[in-house]
């Protein structure tokens, strides 16, 4: 049985850090902080550690009492700075064993997920806070942004994803393309987020909605799994078949141009 409030320790590059699993004072909800200075970097120890705090909450919390969950930092500026992009590339296995499935934890979670989005959300730890059902976001700090078009990163399938699946095109395409930094009040213009607020401003939030009673359903997390179905597939393929696939792609693509080519050379002799 499990005691509350437990905490995790997480150690990585950038310092000692927690994942600490308590009941709010309602007793409305579980709480998850996460906090690891300086700015909650998803780095392959984090990921592991959410995935257990995850465990703990699914196999054994919510068999004695079934409340939605809530996660947020314990860090004021930041939600999540995202990934250490570089760490992650050097780490074998970090998409298939540490990052994707942290998101697909949270897309096929059997109670229902609120983010408490206190600071920034970049990148990365934007993608875990869109994983969860609903986002409360601080209404005086923090940027929602993906920012991969400022240092040239691609997006593969699972990261990309959540956006088309969760929101409109043109939303989409402001995230992905024009790396649109939202405050709480434009994220809210643009269904990103469900309300702005604070944890303080949880309680509300789940009784309003009635979260703490749809949660109970013994089909809730079968119907995140089914609304979600194709990110979820996206998070369990394999991330060098994702290379493969881009790789094919562009072999066709080079295999064109070259027909288009001897079509152009040949129209003039």
């Amino acid at each position: 049985m499990v005691t509350l409030p437990l905490t995790l320790q997480i150690y990585d590059e950038s310092g000692k850090g927690t994942v600490t699993l308590s009941k709010a004072g309602s007793g409305l909800y579980y709480l998850l902080t996460f906090s690891a200075p300086p700015d909650n970097r998803l780095t392959p120890e984090m990921c592991f550690t959410l995935q257990h705090a995850l465990d703990i909450v699914e196999d054994e919390l919510l068999l004695v009492q079934k409340l939605p969950l809530v996660t947020t930092s314990g860090i004021e500026k930041f939600y999540s700075n995202g990934l250490n992009l570089e760490l992650a590339k050097s780490t074998r296995g970090f998409w298939d064993d540490s990052f994707y499935p942290v998101l697909k934890r949270f897309l096929q979670f059997p109670t229902a997920c609120i983010a408490v989005v206190n600071g920034h959300a970049f990148a990365g730890g934007f993608m875990m806070a869109m994983c969860h059902d609903y986002r409360i976001m601080n209404p005086s700090r923090g940027f929602l942004c993906l920012n991969e078009i400022e240092f040239g990163a691609p997006l593969k399938a699972p990261m990309s994803g959540i956006f088309r699946h969760k929101l409109t095109p043109a939303v989409y395409q402001k995230i992905v393309l024009e790396a649109t930094r939202f405050t709480a009040d434009l994220a809210i213009a643009n269904h990103i987020i469900d309300a702005k607020g604070s944890l303080e401003d949880a309680d509300e939030f789940i009784k309003a909605r009635k979260l703490h009673k749809y949660c109970q359903s013994p089909a809730y997390g079968a119907l995140k799994s089914e609304m979600w179905r194709d990110i979820i597939h996206f998070c369990d393929s394999p991330f060098e078949y994702e290379e493969k696939l881009m790789q094919e792609s562009e072999n066709i693509d080079e295999k064109r141009k070259k027909l288009r080519y001897s079509k152009v050379v040949n129209s003039k002799l």
